[in-house]
């Protein structure tokens, strides 16, 4: 037996037959340890003794607050997220101690990822998911920027038909009838040669705008 109260010994093992409660909660609570359901049993009995380690194991498997083992318990002590992972034999970390008496240094490890991952797999998991990230938005740009640039080389070639000089010679025979008001001369001369205008504007944002795209993605940067 290790170097402790024995009366603290005995109500660890009170609070052990507590949380074992149903008669299958010991073979749970031996899963949730690694140890043998039949080794647990003879624990829970009475007829294998166990160290500090063991319990402090039991605490932190079960999510149970730190020392809460130290004190005599009933079931309504239980907190509800320690019997959740009870009833469930959902371990909240993982134990690679012994239950054995004799002293043994301590190898209690902290609740793990899933899958056992460790800081650095996990670092390297978020990078590459951070690169994966990246790149799926780069892609998407250029495809964007393609389609784009398509869609501007087919409103370029659009606005070609637009032969605005062609309809002059007939605006002028319809001057030259006299059968409008001099007002409606003004307005048709006037308004050609605003569309006509205006056509050649949209050519230039156009051919600026396929320019804009042929260019390098690259930002720009603030010295």
């Amino acid at each position: 037996m290790e170097d402790f109260d024995e009366t603290l010994f005995v109500v660890w093992r009170a609070n052990l037959n507590v949380l074992v409660g149903s008669p299958g909660g010991a073979g749970r609570l031996a899963r949730m340890m690694n140890f043998s359901p039949s080794f647990m049993k003879l624990i829970v009995a009475g007829q294998r003794d166990f160290n500090e380690e063991f319990i402090r194991g039991i605490e932190l498997v079960t999510g149970l607050p730190p020392h809460w083992m130290d004190d005599r318990r009933t079931a309504a002590d239980i907190p509800p997220e320690a019997q959740r992972a009870l009833d469930e034999e959902t371990p909240l970390a993982v134990f690679r101690g012994t239950a054995h008496p004799a002293p043994k240094r301590s190898v209690l490890r902290g609740p793990e990822p899933l899958l056992s991952q460790t800081e650095a797999t996990r670092r390297v998991a978020d990078l590459a998911q951070q690169q994966a990230e990246v790149n799926r938005r780069d892609l998407l740009f250029r495809k964007n920027r393609e389609l784009l640039s398509q869609d501007l080389r087919r409103l370029e070639r659009q606005l070609t038909l637009l032969q605005v000089d062609g309809m002059q010679p007939k605006v002028d025979e319809l001057i030259a009838a006299d059968r409008m008001s001099e007002a409606a001369k003004a307005d048709l001369t006037g308004r050609l040669e605003q569309i006509d205008k205006h056509v050649k504007l949209l050519h230039q944002h156009v051919e600026k705008l396929v320019a804009l795209l042929s260019s390098p993605d690259e930002p720009d940067t603030i010295d």
